[in-house]
């Protein structure tokens, strides 16, 4: 490992947020944490523990209080705002609980949508979006709008949307939360099979443990900090 340079890099990043009468809430509180290419690691513990804080900086969504942030060994603190909306659409993918997909688009188009706005040409980015719905089990799906497909659809959709740029790094924020537990199991190995077959590296926020003993590495939020397990 040591080789090769991390996919992401956390350095001593903390994160504080302002409760009110001049006091603040400290969330994170000095992360070190390496992702090497090709691996799965869960983020596991309760909520308001500050799994989505610590996603949201290393997706480069908020800036941390403190500390570095590394992408393929680049220092983000020092991009401005350009630069980590190009960074996070070419390099990073985000599931959430939440899939998010555009009601009036077709799977096909939510899916192509990310290749374009990167200024692929339509027809590349839909045969992109094509390829990855047919590995996720889908190729009966591409015209149909989210309302006409099940949850775990739903969800599916929503991981190769974030795979479509082929990206390094995906981050999942309880991306099986709102699934029964057939369905989580399902779409989690369809997670874990598309995050090997593309060669990407994944953090995992998971409440559900079962799911986070087939991860390559497992941390668990606690006191701020992270904590191996």
């Amino acid at each position: 490992m040591s080789e090769t340079p991390p996919i992401l890099s956390l350095r001593g990043v903390t994160r504080t947020y302002p409760v009110g009468d001049g006091q603040t809430l400290e969330v994170l509180k000095g992360i070190d944490l390496d992702l090497w290419p090709g691996e799965i690691v869960g983020l596991i513990g309760p909520s308001g523990s500050g799994k989505s804080s610590l996603l949201h900086a290393a997706g480069l969504l908020e800036r941390p209080t403190s500390g570095e942030v590394r992408i393929d060994g680049v220092d983000c603190g020092g991009l401005n705002e350009a630069g980590r909306t190009a960074l996070r659409l070419h390099r990073i993918g985000f599931v959430y609980q939440f899939h998010h997909l555009l009601p009036e688009f077709s799977a096909l188009d939510n899916v192509a949508m990310p290749g374009m706005i990167a200024g692929r040409p339509a027809a590349a980015a839909r045969d992109r979006a094509r390829t990855l719905l047919t590995r996720m089990g889908l190729q009966d799906r591409l015209d149909h709008q989210p309302a006409q497909m099940s949850g775990g659809e739903q969800q599916r959709v929503a991981i190769a949307r974030a795979l479509a740029n082929r990206p390094g790094l995906i981050l999942a924020d309880e991306p099986t939360g709102n699934l029964d537990p057939v369905t989580s199991t399902a779409v989690f190995e369809a997670l874990k099979a598309q995050v090997r077959n593309e060669g990407v590296t994944a953090l995992v926020a998971t409440h559900n443990l079962e799911l986070a003993g087939h991860m390559d590495r497992v941390f668990a939020m606690q006191s701020g900090g992270l904590v191996p397990r």
